[in-house]
């Protein structure tokens, strides 16, 4: 049987020869990851596409979510989105989560001190998901909510995050990132690479407009709990409101405050 270190970084065919993998729950959940902001409707021949499955087996998979309350059909249109099945699967993990309410508080004052939308985020294959958000920088018009995800190394919270694991499971995610989509890799290395330097010289993650253009971030991991995983905390700003030094001079040092006051909170030092 094959032992995974990191939930996330594996390809279900690399295990078709495991008896212990349940192969067609494997797929439904690939189905159910077709489904983004940018695309909420998709018929089964676009859900083919994106999985690489046979549309019959497809046809199989979108029938049983369906009758099971994860997809929602709309019969004129032969397309599906998610249902409400899906929602009620996330509510009991975000409430589980004990330090989202250590950090509410932190994050809210972090917030109103600096001006910034401050975030905690988790990871997710090759993502980072955020698992709360306190929204005080108006200008950004790429405000984020609960559950919104940013890819891993063109964030700053992401290479946060990545910094977050132990050096074997940073080289598995840096592995998984290389092999998953080379062209991507190979354009966000050098942003890997500054700030994981940046971090061993200052403790620090930056972001200027590496995501997107006009949003500016830094971002530091939070030392990791026990059996949890790990997550991190950023600061975002719009870019024509960050003037030069802000986030590295003004908002850094209330960032490491607000880390280590959630880092106590949760009884790690």
């Amino acid at each position: 049987m094959n032992t995974i270190t990191l939930p996330g970084l594996v390809n279900p065919h690399d295990l078709s020869s495991d008896r212990q993998f349940a192969m067609n729950l494997a797929r439904g959940m690939e189905v159910l990851r077709c489904f983004t902001v940018h695309t909420p409707w998709l018929g089964n021949r676009e859900i083919a596409e994106r999985t690489g499955l046979p549309k019959p087996t497809i046809s199989r998979l979108t029938y049983t979510l369906t009758l099971l309350g994860y997809l929602d059909r709309d019969p004129q249109r032969q397309k599906y989105r998610l249902g409400p099945g899906v929602l009620s699967l996330g509510h009991p993990l975000l409430a589980s989560m004990q330090i989202r309410q250590s950090a509410k508080p932190i994050m809210e004052a972090l917030a109103r001190s600096t001006g910034c939308t401050v975030n905690l985020g988790i990871r997710d294959r090759g993502n980072v998901i955020y698992i709360d958000s306190v929204r005080a920088d108006t200008a950004n018009h790429h405000l984020p909510d609960i559950g919104t995800s940013r890819p891993l190394l063109p964030s700053a919270i992401g290479r946060a995050l990545i910094l977050a694991h132990p050096m074997a499971e940073r080289t598995a995610i840096l592995n998984y990132l290389r092999i998953h989509d080379p062209h991507a890799f190979e354009s966000h290395q050098k942003l890997w690479t500054d700030d994981e330097q940046r971090y061993k010289r200052e403790g620090y993650c930056l972001s200027k407009g590496d995501w997107h253009v006009d949003i500016h971030a830094i971002a530091l991991p939070v030392r990791r709990i026990p059996r949890e995983s790990p997550v991190a905390m950023n600061c975002t700003i719009a870019a024509h409101q960050a003037r030069k030094g802000y986030l590295t001079q003004d908002v850094l040092p209330q960032l490491k405050s607000a880390v280590l006051q959630l880092e106590l909170a949760q009884g790690l030092h």
